[in-house]
């Protein structure tokens, strides 16, 4: 795949981010094989942007080490085919590592993810996101999971000439167009971080291109999705995001503790064994709720079939 730096880069992010589930073997150690296998079919499906241990890939289940050999398989097999970028976070310190790490090996960007520390003021985090910025020398997607912080920091974060893109998480549309209005004069690309079915409002607001955990099952309705919502036919785009509507619902269960559980599972139903989620996920959907899952999944598959 031919790149072309941050414009290349940009084009990626204003379409879709997949973000691959992580494989674990029967021993539940990662695979890393097939894992990196998943994130290259993933691209070769046609996302132009993958995410090496994002949320769907159970980043905070990993240790450090595991995201860096995790990361560096995904770099080789699916780099030829889209764009990667490697997700880090935690501290400060091991942020920078692992991006500095995913650079050395041929990543494209970072994702930093959202900072968790329960004393976090909403204007340091957005420091934190500038401090990693400013230590990169491949640019920086900030995933931010809160509306928190004023406009003003945003603005600051959009500012920075490292960030790239701002994965926007956080269900309050409005404060996102208040955002994107304020930072018209920065070439950052605000992003829908919270999948398909907020597309369009987000879009609406100024959001361009969302994150998506479904590609790893259906590829071609997120793709689908998208190029309905750049044709500004929310008509197809809508009717597209109903058919998977049920599958995103049972993804939220017990607090959204089931988000990755229904992406592996699915997974398993159509021939890709990748293993439980590690805790403190829900490791297994409920009786009930695996067979809703089989239901789901063989409907999508019959009426793609047809």
């Amino acid at each position: 795949m031919k790149k072309t730096g941050r414009d290349g880069l940009q084009r990626a992010v204003r379409q879709i981010s997949g973000v691959p589930v992580t494989a674990y073997d029967a021993d539940g150690e990662i695979d890393l094989a097939l894992s990196a296998r998943i994130a290259r079919e993933i691209g070769e499906a046609g996302v132009l942007n993958v995410i090496a241990a994002g949320n769907t890939g159970e980043f905070f289940s990993l240790t450090y080490e595991e995201i860096r050999s995790l990361t560096a398989a995904v770099i080789e097999q699916a780099a030829p085919v889209t764009h990667v970028t490697a997700a880090v976070g935690r501290s400060l310190r091991e942020a920078v590592a692992l991006g500095r790490a995913a650079a050395a090996d041929g990543a494209d960007a970072v994702m930093a993810h959202y900072p968790g520390d329960p004393f976090a003021g909403p204007g340091a985090k957005i420091d934190y996101f500038r401090a990693l910025a400013e230590a990169m020398e491949i640019p920086v997607i900030a995933y931010l999971r809160s509306d928190k912080a004023g406009v003003e920091d945003l603005v600051r974060l959009a500012e920075h000439d490292n960030i790239v893109a701002i994965k926007y998480a956080a269900p309050n549309p409005i404060r996102l167009g208040e955002a994107v209005r304020a930072t018209e004069h920065c070439d950052t690309v605000w992003v829908c971080g919270l999948a398909e079915s907020w597309a369009p409002p987000f879009q609406a607001q100024g959001a361009q291109g969302f994150t998506s955990g479904l590609v790893n099952v259906f590829p071609e309705i997120s793709i689908a999705i998208h190029a309905a919502l750049e044709a500004g036919d929310y008509a197809t785009a809508r009717a597209q995001i109903d058919r998977i509507v049920e599958f995103e619902q049972l993804r939220t269960l017990f607090d959204n503790g089931t988000n990755v559980t229904v992406v592996k599972e699915a997974l398993e139903m159509i021939g890709t064994a990748v293993g439980p989620v590690r805790l403190p996920g829900v490791p297994r959907l409920p009786a009930a709720d695996r067979a809703r899952l089989a239901q789901i999944v063989r409907d999508v598959r019959e009426a793609h079939a047809s």
